[in-house]
């Protein structure tokens, strides 16, 4: 029997279509159907600079904001040979561990919902209202930031901001224990997640998968010790990893890096240096000479925009490590402001390409289970 799951289903995190052949309740195949929410920005970042661009990058993976805006600053800032100055560097870490953590929550809530506990869904909504609380004060916006810019971040930190998230690490910590107790040996739990999707540590790494699939399967491999971007180096703190493989693992590995993440943001909270928030010189060189929008075509669409920056004729890939995985970006630079390739590696998307694989000869009940734990948005998944 030939099944259509999705792309409606309320657990499918996202308009994800799954055509699913059963032989009663055992799954024969499944492919997954994708492209319901393709909006085409590679293709808009070709027609836009970077900083026009800034607003649309939260929309590929709603959940961690920051990551994607941090990806398409440090592509040019790489490709321009920028420095970011040390506060902003600091400011940097912090809300791009924030963001982890929110990520997280976001995950294991419908993940929990969708093997039947409801607590823990309404239990995240405490916590991560308070880390967007935060991101509020900072930045003015909830959840689509617009908050980091080339060579630095948009706006200081202000005042009893450093306070106010010192406070929130201390009771998340608390938070974190609650849901240990609640959720880590609850034996209805145990039975749904153990040994359900695995994948060894060789395998993993030929499928490509990244992020904590990845660490799951017993491989550390963490991009904030491999690549030493920002300015991770500075701060004491371990990967997380498991060496089982399966739905329980990846679960334990997000767990533990939510705690982890705090104790990086305390780090950076009470190690914050002063100085400049922003690389103020970078506004004086690399200037566009003659930029297109100054062309008669384009003299009547509106007012001329702000100087930009020129990308140099190089091409770069530049990644990070975003909750889900590997964030990257393959871009090409045209001594122009526009980039002339824009190629996004969305985490969620090639972490996906192992469900079919992993769902074959389970029952019906496993695949939400597996996909859950897989950790999918569809806005990065089809950009």
């Amino acid at each position: 029997m030939i099944v259509n799951m999705g792309p409606h289903h309320p657990s499918m995190h996202g308009v994800l279509r799954l055509i699913v052949t059963l032989d009663g309740e055992d799954v024969v195949n499944c492919e997954p159907i994708l492209g319901y929410l393709h909006r085409g920005m590679e293709k808009i970042a070709e027609n836009r600079t970077i900083i026009q661009y800034l607003p649309y990058v939260t929309r590929w993976d709603y959940l961690a904001t920051m990551f994607t805006e941090a990806i398409t600053v440090n592509g040019p800032e790489q490709l321009g040979n920028i420095q970011v100055p040390q506060r902003a560097s600091y400011i940097r870490v912090i809300m791009l561990e924030l963001s982890r953590i929110a990520s997280h929550l976001l995950w294991l809530g419908p993940f929990m919902a969708d093997i039947g506990a409801q607590t823990p869904f309404f239990y995240i909504f405490r916590e991560r209202e308070l880390v967007y609380d935060l991101f509020e004060a900072a930045t003015g916006m909830r959840m689509m930031h617009n908050y980091f810019r080339i060579g630095g971040v948009a706006a200081d930190l202000p005042y009893g901001w450093i306070d106010k998230c010192l406070d929130f690490c201390d009771y998340f910590l608390t938070g974190i224990v609650e849901y240990q107790k609640l959720i880590t040996r609850n034996p209805i739990f145990l039975e749904r997640v153990e040994g359900i999707g695995v994948i060894g540590g060789e395998e993993a790494i030929n499928w490509g998968l990244s992020g904590p699939m990845l660490r799951a399967s017993g491989i550390k491999w963490d991009l904030r010790k491999v690549d030493h971007y920002e300015c991770y180096d500075e701060f004491d703190w371990e990967i997380q990893w498991q060496k089982e493989g399966d739905s329980l693992a990846r679960y334990l590995v997000r767990i533990s890096e939510m705690t982890e993440s705090i104790k990086i943001i305390q780090q950076a909270l009470e190690g914050i240096p002063g100085g400049p928030y922003e690389n103020l010189e970078i506004r004086c060189f690399d200037r566009e000479r003659d930029p297109e929008w100054n062309d008669f075509e384009y003299r009547f669409i509106s007012k001329k925009p702000s100087p930009t920056f020129e990308l140099p004729r190089q091409e770069l890939y530049a990644r990070m490590e975003a909750p889900k995985g590997e964030l990257g970006i393959f871009l090409i630079g045209d001594q122009s402001g526009f980039p002339w390739r824009w190629k996004i590696r969305p985490p969620g998307f090639i972490n996906l390409q192992i469900l079919p694989q992993l769902v074959k000869r389970m029952k019906l009940a496993d695949i939400m289970t597996i996909l859950g734990s897989i950790d999918i948005i569809m806005g990065e998944v089809d950009r």
